[in-house]
């Protein structure tokens, strides 16, 4: 039986050839690609960014770590000009920036490549990347020649795409290589990846990174910008981590751990979760032959189902986990498993009982879910924080009498859960925050903290949690707060349903783990079963990994 966990490592891939940190140093010195100056930038009493220095220097990969709210977004939005800097200057190759000036950004060579990717699905890979570089008084448009551009950057850096392939029907790893592709083709010379293998299989998260050290060793600099500290210490060459909108370390990639990533990010070590014995229970959902078509048809054809033949059990006091590409089902089961969606063909019961398809039936069966869309599902972002604390319970009598909310009753509830939960951004107006006004990460840990708190009145744990990408956008130290509540309550007898596109995520907290391709769920086997090649090849659709993993 072949251990689960992917393996760790601590060295920097040699994405620049053979340069030593020394000489980069020199470099950076010297010469730098970019060089920021005391950067600060207020929001109200709020420091975001304070007095930050930094340098990046040519054919350098610097990590940006940081806790959830800790500066790094802003810092990256006042490069790119969306923000204007209250004090402090940006110099990029000798140069200075104009602040506020997204297309000075532009000019100067930087480029940026999204976690969520700004790609018109219906338009060709060619249209994509010529789409905004042109004046739209230009008579005619020059697609010869920007195929062209295309083609050479494609061949010079070892990222294959076909300039007429619509972008819809490329895979999430193709999608990526476009994206890359775009910046490269309007000049970038500093690339910034936002966590840029957070929907890749592992395989494609490998072909990444082997691009990324041609991309480097040919001279162009990156910020890389990820929670994920593993790749980290494999991509870079130095660490540069942000804390309270302050910049508290520098330190080159070699010679550096985890631990010690974690440690500068928050402020403390970070304990890993763990696992406490306990004995699983019965079945709380049991789906079977479960299939749901698509809302749409196309050109007088059926929906596609997004859901075909799904059968999976969850037992009391286990965390089943479904890896899987985005796109390929699993937000139809999540939607499923919480009332949202109806079954076209199959059954489902939950603790025995057939409900309704219907989101109240499920709330009312204290059903508790962790959507994956959190500003559009998650909360209602023009209400205040106490208000989304209490959105899904606010008719139990621990929050309202006689039709009118308790007002005081529901604000101490949210005020245990800020606490509780470390959610950040309410300094200036406390629970009365507009809670769209809160960061991502922050938004999420509010959202955790109402599902895994449930209705104070039921006195109990969920029977059943569905957590859809529950700690994407979160630091290390929440990442591990939000583990161990899962794993504690499923010790106390809840059953978790963990869909997750982070591989490390599954290893970590799974007992049995099954993987969805175009609808299809496989079985679920034991963790111990899996190896990070076979899910790997399972999420890419190859129809005999999960039997290797099995013989394994």
């Amino acid at each position: 039986m072949t251990a689960a966990a992917p393996p760790t490592t601590a060295t920097a891939l040699p994405v620049t050839g053979t340069a030593p940190l020394a000489t980069a140093a020199a470099q950076r010195a010297a010469d730098p690609a970019l060089r920021l100056a005391g950067i600060t930038k207020r929001f109200g009493t709020l420091v975001a960014n304070d007095a930050i220095s930094l340098e990046l220097a040519r054919g350098e990969v610097l990590a940006l770590l940081g806790e959830n709210g800790a500066g790094k977004s802003t810092l990256v939005s006042i490069l790119f000009g969306h923000y204007l800097a209250d004090a402090g200057t940006i110099e990029v190759f000798g140069r200075p920036l104009p602040p506020g000036q997204p297309k000075a950004a532009l000019a100067a060579g930087i480029g940026m490549v999204h976690q969520h990717f700004t790609l018109a699905d219906n338009l060709s890979v060619l249209d994509n990347v010529m789409l905004g570089t042109e004046p739209l008084w230009q008579p005619f448009s020059r697609r010869a020649a920007a195929r062209a551009r295309l083609l050479d950057a494609a061949r010079r850096f070892g990222l294959q795409a076909d300039p007429d392939a619509r972008v819809g029907a490329l895979s999430v790893g193709e999608r990526q290589r476009v994206e890359i592709l775009k910046a490269l083709v309007r000049g970038a010379r500093i690339l910034i990846l936002d966590e840029p293998t957070a929907v890749l299989t592992p395989q494609e998260g490998e072909s990444l990174f082997a691009t990324l050290g041609q991309l480097v060793a040919a001279g162009l600099s990156v910020i890389f910008i990820s929670h994920k500290l593993d790749e980290v210490l494999r991509v870079s060459h130095r660490v540069a981590v942000l804390r309270s909108g302050r910049l508290v370390a520098e330190l080159p990639a070699a010679g550096a751990d985890k631990a010690l990533l974690a440690e500068a990010m928050v402020g403390r070590a970070v304990a890993p979760p763990t696992k406490r014995a306990h004995a699983r229970g019965a079945p709380v959902v049991e789906l079977r032959g479960a299939t749901v078509r698509g809302d749409v048809a196309v050109r007088g054809h059926a929906a596609r189902a997004l859901l075909a033949g799904v059968d999976l059990t969850l037992h009391a006091g286990e965390l089943v986990a479904v890896a899987g590409v985005a796109g390929n089902g699993q937000q139809a089961l999540a939607e499923l498993l919480c009332g949202l969606r109806a079954l076209d063909t199959g059954t489902l019961t939950i603790a025995g009982r057939t409900l309704p398809p219907r989101p109240r039936a499920f709330v009312d069966a204290a059903v508790a879910r962790i959507p994956q869309d959190r500003q559009a599902v998650g909360v209602v972002g023009d209400l205040p924080l106490w208000e989304n604390a209490v959105l899904e319970h606010y008719a139990s009598p621990a929050f309202a009498r006689h039709g009118a909310v308790r007002r005081a009753q529901a604000q101490a509830h949210a005020q245990a859960l800020v606490e509780r939960f470390d959610v950040r951004g309410t300094e200036a107006a406390g629970l009365w925050t507009t809670t769209r006004a809160l960061s991502g990460g922050n938004m999420q840990k509010l959202i955790l903290g109402r599902a895994l708190a449930g209705d104070p009145d039921a006195g109990a744990v969920p029977p059943l949690i569905v957590a859809h990408q529950p700690t994407w956008g979160l630091d290390i130290g929440a990442l591990a707060y939000v583990h161990q509540q899962l794993l504690d309550a499923c010790a106390r007898g809840s059953a978790v349903l963990l869909i997750s596109e982070d591989l490390d995520e599954v290893f970590a907290l799974a007992d049995r783990i099954a993987v969805m391709h175009q609808g299809r769920l496989g079985t679920a086997r034991p963790a111990a079963e899996w190896t990070l090649a076979s899910i790997g090849l399972a999420m890419a659709g190859e129809p005999a990994s999960q039997e290797v993993a099995h013989a394994a």
